[in-house]
């Protein structure tokens, strides 16, 4: 690591300790070492330490110890804690030109504002403007830099993509002449990220006469492009539009080719050629020229003699050779999940009870829940003690002699998040990780470890056979952390031969893992775990993007451990547990408790 590099990460400790609201002379320190050390540019830090560099030059022995870190491990257990403390949407709010941390506390704390999609919302309902020091000129100053990130074409994370979408199209099918109107594009096919909306319109009279005159909606800051049916708009909150406007009868084909992708919609032209099936435009027309009708999307499909391909697949993945062979599997679809493994309570850092997140569970249909609070190393999250842990399990056990006792098919399980630690032990002691009735192992510290040191470290783990699910397996967070060096294929197929389940986890900020991922688990044999990691009852609806993503990923539901009842959940994680089985503990016990 050089020194630039360093300076990166002691600003970014400063920015994190300010929006925590830390001591002012740690954050000024952490500060003043940035400055010192970026003076040094690409000078290697171990380099530029050795030497004494940076002695005597009022770097804070609190900012040398964090350079230290940062020689020896590439990495600074501060800066892993700070981020792990922090909100993933805080994060992204970060992004948002001339909002300081200081400001996005002041809105966290009064607001409970948490992602980027409802800082937007409460800048136009007046919610911003009413805070203490705020007031309408700081409202307005804060939604023109959320609109100045999107016009720089910076992406957003899926959920606040499709809100924007849905707000768009329901100004615009308000106009006289949009007889029909779908959102297309990236948001369709529920990418992670997106950065534009496209829109479909099946118009009355002339499209391009139509299309000019959106120019005029209200809200519209600029016209980027048009002239044609297609019009491409800049709206007044830096969101980029582009509106498509056809007759009725192409509208099918238009949907079609603006949701792509682009790879996606040259195969299936490509195919459609072999056919001597021409697909120019919004048309398709037969090797004499005639135009072939096309209802809808599946019917463009069916007329190539191709399986219909769902939105989420189009991706140029090898969906067009299987759509042909007919070898599409049967997707998973929400209604197959009947649990949830990955929430945590008001243990740790849940903003919620046991028996309030049970109930949010119930209300969703799901038939059992999984409570996995962060283990005792995580302090920074509120780890659960040991003690901790035996009047959970006292709770846990009362609510579900409760459920019994009304007639009520519902149950909550035992489970904890433990952290995988450097050396690759699961946290705790065997007899304490016996005692739960699922594990989830995840990575929350040492994210500078190079390839072979991260990847040996979570095989390790996998060898621990308490551990059920490898959680969120890259770490990575959506547009603010990128994924930790890890051969994940090598993580993979371990976790498929000794059978423990991959997480999907469904936070819009992690979506970890990948859907790319999710084909390579298919392949190896794993299991995928669909885990919300919800810490808040509304946390619960991030299955619904999980499911999309398992689709994207080409998942069915024999592909994913919560399809299975919680009698069949238990048995996938006794039996890894069964060579070592023995003798349950003492309920009232747990060894090396005070």
């Amino acid at each position: 690591m050089d020194c630039r590099s360093a300076a990166f990460a002691l600003t970014q400790i400063a920015t994190l300790q300010e929006l925590h609201n830390e001591d002012r002379l740690a954050v000024r320190a952490m500060h003043t070492a940035a400055r010192v050390v970026a003076a040094h540019g690409q000078t290697d830090l171990v380099q530029a330490l050795s030497g004494d560099l940076l002695l005597g030059e009022g770097v804070a022995p609190v900012a040398l110890d964090v350079l230290r870190d940062l020689a020896l491990s590439n990495g600074s257990a501060l800066l892993e804690r700070l981020q792990e403390a922090t909100p993933e949407g805080l994060l992204e709010m970060l992004r948002v030109p001339g909002l300081g941390p200081s400001r996005i506390r002041a809105i966290h704390d009064g607001l409970h504002v948490d992602s980027l999609q409802e800082l937007e919302r409460a800048a136009r309902d007046g919610r911003l403007a009413a805070l203490p020091k705020f007031g309408e000129k700081t409202a307005e100053k804060i939604f023109k830099g959320i609109a100045d990130l999107r016009a720089t074409g910076a992406y957003v994370l899926w959920p606040h993509g499709r809100a924007e979408a849905e707000r768009i199209a329901d100004a615009i099918r308000a106009h006289p002449d949009v007889i029909e109107l779908a959102i297309a594009g990236s948001i369709r096919r529920r990418m992670e990220i997106v950065r534009d909306v496209d829109l479909v319109c099946a118009v009355r009279g002339i499209p391009s006469v139509v299309a000019a005159t959106f120019a005029q909606l209200r809200g519209v800051r600029e016209v980027l492009g048009g002239g044609g049916r297609t019009l491409s708009l800049r709206l007044d909150d830096g969101v980029r539009v582009d509106v498509s406007c056809v007759r009725p009868e192409q509208f099918a084909l238009a949907l079609w080719r603006a949701t792509g992708s682009n790879a996606h919609v040259k195969q299936v032209t490509e195919h459609a050629a072999t056919l001597g099936l021409v697909l120019a435009g919004d048309e398709l027309r037969d090797r004499d020229g005639a135009l072939v009708p096309v209802a809808d999307e599946a019917a463009l499909y069916a007329r190539l003699g191709l399986a219909y391909v769902v939105p989420e697949q189009r991706e140029a993945m090898g969906e067009v050779e299987a759509a042909a062979h007919g070898a599409f599997p049967a997707l998973i679809r929400e209604t197959d999940l009947v649990g949830a493994l990955h929430c945590h309570s008001h243990y740790s850092d849940g903003g919620a009870s046991i028996h309030d997140m049970a109930t949010a569970a119930r209300a969703r249909g799901l038939q059992y829940l999984g409570i996995s609070d962060h283990s005792q190393s995580n302090t920074y999250a509120g780890g659960v003690s040991r003690d901790a842990i035996l009047r959970q399990h006292d709770e846990i056990d009362a609510l579900n002699a409760q459920y019994a006792a009304n007639g009520v098919a519902f149950r909550v399980l035992k489970g904890i998040e433990a952290d995988i630690l450097p050396c690759g032990r699961v946290d705790y002691p065997a007899a304490v990780l016996d005692r739960f009735d699922f594990v989830i192992g995840s990575v929350h510290s040492r994210y500078g470890m190079n390839e072979r040191q991260m990847t040996d470290r979570v095989l390790k783990a996998l060898d621990d056979p308490h551990v059920t699910i490898l959680g969120h397996p890259t770490g990575r967070l959506l547009l603010t952390r990128e994924p930790y060096a890890i051969n994940l294929d090598a993580i993979i197929e371990k976790a498929g031969a000794v059978g423990v389940a991959m997480e999907l986890n469904a936070d819009p900020n992690r979506l970890d893992i990948d859907w790319r991922a999710c084909r390579v688990a298919q392949e190896k044999g794993a299991l995928v775990s669909i885990g919300p990691d919800a810490h808040s009852p509304q946390g619960l609806d991030h299955l619904e993007l999980g499911i999309a993503h398992a689709r994207k990923g080409w998942l069915t539901p024999a592909n994913v451990l919560n399809t299975r009842s919680a009698d069949a959940v238990l048995a996938f994680a006794r039996a890894r547990r069964a060579p070592r089985a023995a003798a349950p503990a003492p309920h009232h016990v747990i060894p090396g408790s005070a």
